[in-house]
Parts: C-alpha cells; sequence; structure tokens
C-alpha cells in the first residue's frame, strides 16, 4: 500500500509538470481522444504534445510489457492513473480497439512475431484497427459467418462480406473471422485472420445512423490478401480466440457505460428541478422520482459489480462470460439513462437542430435515438443473456 501511496504522489507531480492545461476538463468519453492511425489527421498541438509525452513513459498502454512499448505498470498502478485522469478530466494519451481488443487478445494468443509486428505499432499510434465480425446473416449467429479464406502457399484469399464496422473508413487494419472449412461444424470451420486495410481488394461504405452520425461501415472484401503469419491460433480453430476477444470487447463497453454513467443521478434530478420549476424540496412528480431513485440504485449496483470484475482482472484473469453482465447491464441502463432525460425535458427533447433547442437538448434527441444501438451492438442483450445462463449460471440448454 505504501508503494502505492508513493506512486500515486509521484504520477500526480509527473502529470502537473507534463500535462497541457488545455486539456483539464475535457475528458468525455472512454474513446473520446486521439485514435492515431495512416488516416488520422494531425491532431492539435497540445493533444500531440499529451500522446508522446505519455509515450514516452509507456502510458498509451500502461500494462502492457515494455518490450513490446508498454508501460509496464501492475494492475494496481494502471487503476490509479486511470483515477488520475478522470479526477483531472484529461483524456487517455491514445485511444481506439487496437489498445482494448486485439492487442490484448495477441499477447494472449499472438505468436511472437505477431506481437513484436503490431503491438508497438499499436502503442505508438502507427496502426489503427476495426472489427471484422458480423455480417449480413451472421450477426447474433456470428458462427454462421460466410467470409471464407482460402490458404493459398503463404497466402490467405479473402472473399466476403462484413458489417456494423465501427470506424473501418478511417482504419489501417481489420481483425477478422472467416470461414476456412465449411464441412465441419461451425464454430470448428473459422480461422482469424489480421489484415491490412489499405488494398484495393477492399472496399468501404459508411452507414448512415437516424441519430445523425455514425462510425459503422460495410466493409467489402473482393479477393484480399493476408499473410498466413497473421493467423492468430491455428487454421480452423479460431473460435476460442474469438471469444477471448469479445470478452475485452464485453468489459470495455461495460466500462466506458460505467465512466459515463458515474454520477448521472444529480444530473437528471437538477434537470428536473429546472424543467419542472422545483428549485428545492421534493421533485414533484412522484412517479419520476420513484424512477430516478431506482435508476440511481441499479447505477450504484452495477459500479460495485464492475469493481468486483475489475479485481478478478487485476489478478491476472483474463476477461470471461461475467463480462455478459457488464455488457447486459451497462447498456440498458445507458437507456434507461436517455429514457429519463427525454422523459424529464418533454417536449423540449424532440428538438433536432434550430431556435427554440438548446444545444444541450439537441444532444439528448441524438443521444437517446443513438442509444437505441446500445443493447444489439457488441451482442445483442437476448445474447448476453444465454452466455449469462449457460456460462454464468450453469443453467441447462432448453
Amino acid at each position: 500500500m505504501a508503494n502505492l501511496d508513493l506512486f500515486r504522489k509521484d504520477l500526480q507531480a509527473w502529470l502537473k509538470a507534463n500535462v497541457p492545461q488545455s486539456l483539464y476538463g475535457t475528458r468525455k468519453g472512454r474513446f473520446d481522444g486521439f485514435w492515431g492511425g495512416r488516416l488520422h489527421p494531425e491532431p492539435e498541438a497540445d493533444v500531440k504534445r499529451w500522446f508522446e509525452v505519455s509515450l514516452e513513459k509507456g502510458f498509451t498502454a500502461p500494462t502492457w510489457p515494455t518490450m513490446y512499448g508498454g508501460g509496464g505498470l501492475t494492475h494496481d498502478e494502471a487503476e490509479i492513473l486511470e483515477q488520475e485522469l478522470e479526477r483531472l478530466k484529461v483524456p487517455p494519451p491514445l485511444v481506439g480497439f487496437g489498445l482494448v481488443m486485439i492487442g490484448p487478445t495477441l499477447l494472449d494468443y499472438g505468436t511472437e512475431t505477431q506481437k513484436k509486428e503490431h503491438l508497438p505499432k499499436i502503442v505508438s499510434g502507427e496502426t489503427r484497427w476495426c472489427q471484422g465480425y458480423s455480417e449480413p446473416g451472421a450477426g447474433s449467429d456470428l458462427a454462421g459467418l460466410q467470409t471464407t479464406a482460402e490458404i493459398d502457399g503463404d497466402k490467405v484469399i479473402i472473399n466476403g462480406q462484413k458489417v456494423w464496422t465501427s470506424h473501418a473508413d478511417k482504419s489501417d487494419w481489420i481483425f477478422c473471422l472467416t470461414r476456412t472449412d465449411k464441412t465441419v461444424k461451425k464454430q470448428a470451420g473459422i480461422t482469424f485472420i489480421l489484415v491490412d486495410m489499405l488494398q484495393d481488394a477492399i472496399s468501404v461504405r459508411p452507414i448512415p445512423l437516424i441519430s445523425g452520425s455514425s462510425p459503422f461501415c460495410e466493409v467489402f472484401l473482393d479477393n484480399a490478401t493476408a499473410n498466413v503469419n497473421n493467423i492468430v491460433g491455428q487454421v480452423n480453430s479460431g473460435w476460442q480466440v474469438a471469444k477471448a476477444l469479445l470478452g475485452y470487447e464485453r468489459t470495455t463497453i461495460g466500462k466506458s457505460i460505467g465512466t459515463q454513467l458515474t454520477g448521472t443521478e444529480m444530473k437528471l434530478v437538477e434537470a428536473t428541478r429546472t424543467y419542472q420549476n422545483t428549485p428545492q424540496g421534493p421533485l414533484k412528480d412522484p412517479f419520476l422520482r420513484c424512477d430516478i431513485v431506482n435508476y440511481a440504485i441499479d447505477e450504484m449496483c452495477y459500479g460495485l459489480t464492475t469493481e468486483r470484475i475489475q479485481q478478478t482482472l487485476a489478478a491476472g484473469a483474463a476477461p470471461g462470460p461475467e463480462s455478459s453482465i457488464l455488457k447486459l447491464c451497462g447498456s440498458e441502463l445507458k437507456q434507461r439513462r436517455f429514457d429519463l432525460a427525454t422523459r424529464i425535458a418533454g417536449p423540449q427533447a424532440l428538438g433536432w437542430e434550430g431556435p427554440g433547442f438548446t444545444d444541450e437538448e439537441q444532444a439528448t434527441t441524438r443521444d437517446w435515438l443513438r442509444s437505441r444501438a446500445s443493447t444489439i451492438e457488441g451482442g445483442s442483450s437476448e445474447i448476453q443473456l444465454n452466455i449469462i445462463a449457460k456460462r454464468v449460471l450453469g443453467l441447462p440448454s432448453v
């Protein structure tokens, strides 16, 4: 404990000396920040400076081994770093799926050659990654994917389509699930491959959303190629790797949502006082008051559950099926949050743009629309319920 107290004290001094003043108080969501990659525009000067000093310190990937450019911190030390950044409302120096999904998966399942090739480029912001999982006919039933991969010497030829691929139009590489054997049980014929996006055989088409902004894209692979050295795990045995990565993804989504939900209760109360003209005393609407209280209780329980799972990860365990609890409860809490926000604002939550609606009210409208996807992306709530029933509670299949 004394060593951690000393680490925090030294870290606070380092942050005071190195965080640009313009970044204090600017932190928003888990993925608001510098993504890196060959296609990313040049960041603002202070953002770039913060990234560069953090990279030198190893803080772009705090817990990764130093041999790959990480900081070599323990999980407890990394948690202190996260706490201090959150306290100062300073954004992470680097964000992206490379750090929270494919990087940890390569640390678990990658060859040493793959780690040396890809991890330093993630840490340094040289490459940006996207996820090639879902297909038009294989979303919830992910094991039913049809994108094919044929091995030809030292090359893999890939044909098919991926959909709902976040930030594919801005990414350099894609970690892709492919079918390499159609004659076996569908989970057994899947191979996990790392593919360079910047080739003529891959085309990307953005998918607009009703909220007005969207990270989602369709990805078309027409004789795209990858090196066999970029197969993670064994041919036809990629399902295990795919599930492990989903654990990291769902844990990240849950933790990100938890950060967004922190303190939401009081924001809802303050908004209710404003719109219902109740500067003090009990809120006028007893039903709304009850719903806010119930939401606050669930928010607190969610935070405690997140802490318990994080303690398991701190002990060195990879995310297990418990990550589905975070994904399920977090996404549904997020929807309830925006349902309450629109209910509180009433007609003022119907504005899209133009006079009569504040920027915050317009954001409430768009956030509510965007939140409809929260219980679908990253694995639908129905899928999470099945995983929890079978792999957490041990219930029999029906």
